[in-house]
């Protein structure tokens, strides 16, 4: 067993963690070097046959310290080759953990999977300094006009455009996904709402699951809201995954602080399983987004268009404004102005793009 002295060390890095602060997502970890090894164990003796045999098949024959195969050097393409070799439901049991040739240490086992997604992502912490945003505008149906803008974010690293999707798949796989949330929506309140118009909304996404304590995980959100001199009743804070977030309690909080500043809250993804209508009656937020899947392809005799009337009927009259995402033909955008949705957002309305534009065809 370890000795009492050695602390826990951080999830996202590769060595224990250093220095102090008072929450994990106040600033990302240094990004220390990479193990020179890795010490990878099957759950069952099924597994480590079949481990065996996908080495074997690799031209890998390892040393074996009991159960562990010790796999040097720690090639995060090999190590991909080899974790293709299980299926998706086999690889959460296989695990590995850094062997230096000497030591393995088991304080920082973990899937071999997402030691695998770390290492392709070597490039994280270098393209987090280059955060930069794309905006989509949200249009007000009534009147045709820009409400607001939701800020995507996105990084430059060796001359590409690195994604959102890609961008928190490597932060949750480094440990980093509660620094990067809190880093991205400083990033996009700097970068975003200087360029906005006057009366125009910045919708900022983040993950409820990034927040320990709102008081203290928000404290630098609301501190950029000030170094910018923003209007916090123009900013909306638009809540993601919350149907993975079963802590309603801590939810309400959370949105609670929020409009303790004065800021809207969103919930996302109505009618999609991820925002329950248990969800909306509970957190009442001022606006909610119904699943663009409820909105693809939408026509008059579709079976979907009394559910999506149901919807809006049902968030209007808890107080709620809707907002109709991925609204791309303008069929779509018909619809759902009869229907009764306040806003819509999508392509036909405006792609993402680096600096605010109006409807299509405005």
């Amino acid at each position: 067993m370890p000795g009492p002295e050695r602390s826990l060390p951080s999830a996202g890095s590769y060595g224990p963690q250093h220095g102090s602060r008072s929450c994990d997502c106040h600033a990302l970890d240094p990004d220390l070097s990479p193990p020179t090894g890795l010490a990878v164990r099957a759950a069952s003796p099924y597994l480590r046959r079949k481990l065996g045999v996908a080495l074997h098949a690799l031209d890998w024959e390892p040393e074996w310290r009991g159960e562990a195969a010790l796999l040097t050097p720690a090639v995060p393409e090999r190590l991909r080759t080899l974790l293709e070799a299980f299926s998706p439901t086999e690889r959460p049991e296989l695990s590995a953990a850094p062997w230096d040739g000497a030591e393995v240490d088991p304080w920082q086992a973990a899937p071999l999977e997402r030691w695998v997604r770390r290492l392709l992502s070597g490039w994280f912490t270098a393209a987090s300094q280059a955060l930069e945003f794309h905006m989509q505008p949200v249009v007000a149906l009534a009147s045709g006009q820009v409400y607001g803008y939701e800020a995507l974010v996105r990084a430059r690293w060796q001359g590409d455009l690195i994604g959102a999707g890609a961008l928190l798949d490597a932060a949750a796989a480094r440990g980093q996904h509660r620094a990067f949330d809190a880093l991205a929506r400083r990033t996009a309140i700097r970068q975003v709402y200087p360029q906005l118009a006057p009366e125009q909304v910045l919708f900022i996404n983040f993950a409820p699951g990034v927040v320990y304590d709102p008081n203290i995980c928000l404290r630098t959100t609301f501190e950029a809201c000030r170094e910018v001199g923003a209007d916090f009743g123009r900013l909306l804070f638009e809540v993601t995954e919350s149907e993975s977030f079963p802590d309603l309690k801590l939810l309400a909080s959370i949105l609670e602080r929020y409009r303790a500043e004065g800021a809207q809250v969103a919930l996302d993804d109505l009618g999609a399983g991820h925002t329950s209508l248990t969800y909306l009656a509970a957190l009442r937020p001022d606006l909610v987004k119904l699943d663009r899947d409820l909105i693809r392809n939408l026509h008059g005799d579709d079976a979907r268009v009394p559910l999506v009337q149901a919807l809006i009927r049902y968030a209007h009259d808890l107080g709620i404004r809707t907002v109709a995402e991925g609204v791309e033909t303008a069929q779509e955008l018909r619809l759902v102005t009869e229907l009764g949705a306040d806003y819509a957002q999508g392509y036909l309305l405006g792609r993402p793009a680096p600096s605010p534009v109006g409807p299509a065809g405005s």
